[in-house]
């Protein structure tokens, strides 16, 4: 018996729940997917799954052995459409998904460039703030800058980027330069209203205790250039990414506060629906994005 095979009937019986369930998805008779789980488990002489007349769950020989034969099925589907990727010429319409502000400042430069080295391709680009649904909206491709919670989808890390709290000089010179996180408490903040924590903003002080303080914003905005022009006239603190405010900080036209408290840092992540027969327009495209972001612009070293 293939053992990869033995592998994938009992990877199906465990994510369906069920032999009868597991057969469907694999399009196996319930007889042979329960002969492979059997003669898997004669094999490794251990028992993997507690059978019951109303349920399945797996003993801890089984969970250990699940959790390294999904990766195991995930490498080699991994690799063999990677194989076969790189006989085929990428061609067809990729929809992605990318947030405003990044979208426009670091993804459309590169649009031009990837439509040269891929003529057969074509791209629908929607940007939005808003969480989209991958396989519910049809996308190929989403970026998003976030912690990934776990998920169905699959991520690649493209590069990361530094939250900022920063304001004006002129702003500073009027209501002072706060010298603790809790003084934020006192001063005029634009908040952004996609942020998980609103108005509540944590930072990792010296000795890597975390301090969370909560803010009182004037002005609220689900956008980040508009939190960033405020800030530029003046009207008041912001917490905003890098990638957002580098050139900012580099002219001097906003000054950035509390260096030795880190605010978050967060990921930059290509997210697609599965790894298995992963579309060579996609891959193409992902590797695509992890060069081109290899080097960030925006990677500027806390101020000192």
């Amino acid at each position: 018996m293939d053992k990869f095979q033995e592998m994938a009937s009992f990877v199906a019986v465990v994510e369906a729940g069920s032999f009868v369930g597991a057969a469907d998805a694999t399009g196996l008779s319930k007889a042979a997917v329960s002969r492979h789980v059997a003669e898997l488990e004669q094999r490794l002489g251990a028992r993997l799954l507690h059978r019951t007349t109303r349920r399945l769950s797996l003993t801890d020989d089984g969970q250990l052995f699940f959790t390294r034969a999904k990766e195991m099925l995930a490498a080699i589907d991994e690799a063999e459409s990677e194989i076969s990727s790189r006989s085929g010429e990428p061609s067809g319409l990729l929809r992605i998904n990318a947030p405003l502000t990044f979208g426009v400042l670091h993804l459309a430069p590169l649009w031009g460039r990837f439509a040269q080295l891929y003529p057969k391709v074509s791209l629908d680009i929607e940007l939005s703030d808003r969480v989209v649904d991958l396989v519910e909206e049809g996308y190929d491709l989403a970026v998003r800058i976030t912690n990934l919670p776990s998920s169905q989808l699959v991520s690649r890390r493209l590069a990361s980027t530094r939250m900022v709290a920063c304001a004006s000089p002129q702003y500073l010179a009027l209501h002072g330069t706060p010298a603790h996180p809790d003084e934020l408490a006192q001063h005029e903040v634009i908040s952004y209203s996609y942020w998980a924590a609103r108005n509540e903003w944590t930072f990792t002080a010296p000795d890597d205790s975390l301090i969370t303080v909560r803010t009182h914003a004037r002005i609220h905005a689900n956008n980040g250039d508009t939190c960033r022009a405020a800030a530029l006239d003046h009207q008041g603190i912001i917490l905003q990414p890098d990638f957002l405010v580098a050139d900012d900080l580099r002219r001097g036209d906003l000054v950035e506060l509390l260096p030795t408290y880190r605010a978050m840092t967060l990921g930059i992540h290509a997210v697609y629906p599965s790894r298995k027969h992963l579309p060579i327009k996609t891959r193409r495209l992902i590797d695509f994005l992890v060069e081109a972001f290899a080097a960030p612009v925006w990677d500027t070293p806390p101020a000192a």
